[in-house]
């Protein structure tokens, strides 16, 4: 029943500790239920950010950010552009962008591995090898030359987490529906992860049941019963890696709870909020399922807030924001699923960071490290301004004489 209190203390849950793992018929055979401990250590309690490096001071030219930020930063290219030009062209470009984009990887990883342990998270943008499944031009992944530079410079970038202990993680995009009901956009859609796996199957993981979390969420008119179907099709990779987040509109953490003998959950508390206008508890029993559904990992959530523009004028964040009261008022629901730059809510992160000690946590900010490393902050009451407000200019130069 909803609401129900559990009992976390502060490691597993004894349900975790007891629970027997269900083996379907089709998929789960052939997944390690272990935990990876052996690539990073669970008792840390982390907090981490999405895919791009942001420079302390933020009131620099746009010139000279680009700079210091590009360095980390993954490039891409479109299809429209690569059809204009020669093939000879398009190929150079294409090796270009993979060159950089392995190097920026890792030089993030090592950014992030020079954090306080509890910050070493984060998730790797999905633009890493531009086209990937794009009809005309996917061969070009599958040339010998470009995998063996691919399996070197991508697996030095796991070999760099591994060391470092850094909490690695990728999303798929909204257009990976694998779900659906119709089955040209499931096939995309698997191609679409797929691709991810491969990359995470680069880097060396993949071996071991959420030793990577790649995330996707249900979308799609058949819904949980949907992604059953697809996880069959999945490789062994791309099954120890996925996990299935509630969205905001029509596949909430009920429909995800159906789930949780498939895969591993997680649990977004702000598309929560929007959906149903309640704060989820960590004592919750519904929660208690979702760590159920990592066997023995430590699990992660989505922490999000709304924009200041889509709430009410003057709103002071001295108040935890009241969904069914905002809707009443006229606020539109889709305009407060939007991110915030950062947490300005202090009311919000105590409910945010009250998850902490069973979960890490996933920061979707629009400012990125800048907000995560102001959550920690602000949850460990530490001021080393001269840590986090360190130039990575000269680390970033040296990095780049390697490669």
């Amino acid at each position: 029943m909803h609401g129900t209190t559990v009992s976390h203390g502060r490691g597993p849950t004894q349900a975790h500790t007891n629970l027997t793992v269900l083996i379907g018929n089709f998929n789960m055979q052939d997944l390690k239920f272990t935990t990876c401990g052996d690539y990073m250590q669970q008792e840390i309690q982390r907090i981490g950010f999405a895919c791009k490096y942001l420079h302390p001071d933020q009131t620099q030219k746009k010139k000279v950010l680009e700079e210091i930020q590009r360095p980390l930063t993954e490039k891409c290219t479109t299809v429209q552009w690569l059809n204009r030009q020669t093939k000879d062209v398009a190929e150079q470009r294409l090796w270009d962008i993979m060159v950089h984009n392995a190097a920026a990887a890792k030089r993030l990883v090592e950014y992030v591995g020079s954090l306080p342990p509890e910050l070493r998270m984060v998730r790797l943008g999905s633009n890493q090898l531009p086209v990937y499944t794009q009809r005309d031009w996917s061969y070009y992944w599958q040339r010998p030359d470009v995998i063996a530079y691919l399996e070197k410079h991508y697996g030095a970038v796991g070999e760099a987490a591994r060391a470092l202990d850094v909490r690695l993680s990728m999303h798929p995009g909204q257009f990976t529906v694998l779900a659906s009901d119709n089955e040209e956009i499931v096939e995309r859609s698997i191609e679409e992860f797929e691709y991810h796996a491969t990359l995470i199957r680069y880097m060396g993981y993949g071996k071991q049941f959420q030793d990577f979390k790649c995330n996707v969420h249900i979308s799609g008119r058949k819904g949980p019963q949907g992604i059953r179907d697809a996880l069959k099709r999945l490789s062994p990779e791309a099954r120890n890696t996925i996990t299935i987040e509630n969205d905001e509109n029509k596949w909430g953490l009920e429909h995800s709870l159906e789930l949780v003998d498939d895969c591993a959950l997680v649990l977004d508390i702000h598309h929560h909020w929007c959906r149903e206008g309640e704060y989820i508890r960590p004592t919750d029993d519904r929660f208690a399922r979702v760590i159920d559904s990592w066997r023995g990992v430590r699990p992660a959530i989505h922490y999000s807030y709304s924009r200041n523009e889509h709430l009410p004028e003057g709103f002071a964040h001295d108040t935890m924001p009241d969904m069914p009261a905002l809707l009443e008022a006229g606020y539109k629901k889709g305009k407060l699923r939007g991110h915030s730059d950062y947490y300005p809510n202090q009311l919000v992160n105590d409910w945010a960071l009250s998850f902490l000690p069973y979960t890490d946590i996933m920061c979707e900010s629009k400012c990125k490290n800048l907000a995560s490393i102001a959550l920690y902050k602000y949850s460990t009451e530490k001021n080393n301004e001269q840590l986090f407000e360190q130039h990575v200019r000269s680390s970033i130069q040296e990095h780049c004489t390697a490669y």
